[in-house]
């Protein structure tokens, strides 16, 4: 069994009593091009938190787009795919608020005057035949009573809303950055500005709203980078890593719960939370868990495994009801072949970047069971690995495609004077033969970092 780089030894409750009066929702997050381990890890975690903190909801998302062959195996678990978050920057609709009165625009003014008397608001929501019409803000009264007061000093009759309303200001959109909706909010006249979304009243902001801006909570589960991390990762309130991968983490306000242990699957780390916490994966649980197990250890063939994977491995089939060789080959067996893939498409599906003295490095895997049709379609993604370095603006690209049936992998390089220091036989124009490699993280970044240093 290997020792752990750093765990946390506390029943996962535990971990957020110090903010639990102000938590409710706390996402949880893969890295950027999600993969089976970084989906599947996501998913069973929130799992578990829930059924250990039910005062707070925990929601599995992701922040990439799925490749073809992950969605067939995700749906093929026959599960509900982790939705999709852009971001976790603070919008609009993480500060505006709903009211609880429904005044109609034909109502007299004196219908809101109980409201007034309650609780003051800056705003109140005004429907038309029950379709939103605007706010009534206090500046509308207060304006409508001084004019008249102006007139003769009295009020002799008591109007509708609808005659006092001012002219109402565009609304905003919910989805809009925090910064922007303060920024049009303080811009505009208006006290209150109503929120859509999807072309629909959805409530409404005033000054007040905008005083302090939110956070949302993450957990980072299979990383820890930032810059692989979803977009906005900075802004947000970081309460937990679950990862097995080097450590470079983010800087976080307060202290939090790291499990970081050198595994050879992230799902394997959170099967271990379930053990250490006295609970039983369900049998869909655990084949999620196993899913994303025997992909990134490659059927546990992956120089990365470790005896707590082979164990987690086996129980987990044996609380799904699988035969795990089965489960890992009939698994495999749904990536479709790379010669049928769009090779910019197949190269970003599980593409990580890297930067070592000073070099932005990008490696890619994919995963095969065979390599006797490598020459068809080898010319082509090299062009894709090109396009995709410059898309991403990198030094180098390289890309790994294994073998996970016969333990064997090619690689693929773009244009760089670190190639001539890989260990490997070149085969062709920068092609390179890998025989035994597996492992991208173990086998291959050290050699990329090595040949790195050479050139530097």
């Amino acid at each position: 069994m290997s020792a752990p780089f750093f765990v946390l030894e506390a029943r996962s409750t535990l971990l957020f009593e110090r903010t639990r009066t102000t938590m409710s929702t706390i996402y949880i997050t893969g890295h950027r091009n999600p993969d089976l381990d970084s989906v599947c890890s996501a998913y069973g975690y929130a799992k578990l938190m829930n059924l250990q903190d039910p005062d707070n909801t925990y929601i599995p998302i992701r922040c990439g787009h799925l490749g073809n062959s992950t969605k067939k195996i995700l749906d093929h678990l026959q599960i509900d795919i982790p939705g999709y978050k852009r971001d976790v920057y603070p919008k609009v609709r993480d500060v505006m608020m709903n009211s609880p009165y429904k005044i109609d625009a034909d109502d007299k003014l004196t219908s809101v005057a109980a409201i007034y008397e309650k609780n003051n608001p800056s705003a109140i929501p005004v429907y038309d035949s029950g379709k939103f019409y605007g706010l009534l803000t206090v500046d509308d009264i207060t304006n409508w009573t001084m004019r008249e007061l102006a007139k003769d000093s009295k009020i002799t009759e008591i109007p509708s809303i609808r005659m006092i309303m001012s002219e109402q200001a565009p609304p905003i959109d919910a989805g809009e950055l925090f910064d922007e909706g303060r920024a049009m909010l303080q811009g505009s006249a208006r006290r209150g500005l109503a929120v859509f979304e999807d072309g629909e009243y959805a409530g409404y902001v005033t000054r007040r709203c905008f005083l302090k801006c939110p956070k949302n909570n993450v957990i980072l589960v299979d990383h820890n980078e930032p810059h692989q991390s979803i977009r906005g990762i900075e802004t947000a309130n970081i309460v937990g890593i679950v990862d097995h991968h080097r450590l470079d983490a983010i800087k976080t306000d307060q202290p939090i719960f790291i499990d970081a242990e050198p595994l050879g699957s992230t799902c394997t780390i959170v099967y271990q939370l379930y053990i250490r916490n006295t609970r039983t994966p369900d049998p869909e649980t655990a084949k999620v868990l196993l899913a994303g197990l025997v992909s990134d250890t490659l059927i546990l063939k992956s120089p990365t495994t470790t005896g707590n994977d082979v164990v987690a491995a086996h129980t987990l089939a044996s609380l799904a009801g699988v035969n795990l060789e089965e489960f890992g080959l009939n698994m495999f067996s749904l990536v479709e072949d790379l010669k049928d893939r769009d090779p910019e498409a197949a190269i970003g599906a599980d593409f990580k970047t890297y930067i070592e003295k000073g070099i932005r490095i990008g490696i890619g895997q994919c995963e095969v069971t065979t390599l006797n049709d490598f020459d068809s379609y080898a010319a082509n993604y090299s062009d894709g690995l090109e396009a995709v370095r410059q898309k991403s603006g990198l030094d180098w690209a390289v890309l790994m495609i294994t073998d996970v049936i016969h333990e064997h992998s090619a690689l693929i390089c773009t244009d760089h004077k670190a190639n001539k220091h890989l260990p490997y036989k070149p085969i062709g124009n920068n092609l390179y033969d890998m025989p035994q490699v597996m492992s991208r993280k173990k086998q291959l970044l050290p050699e990329i970092i090595h040949a790195v240093g050479d050139y530097t």
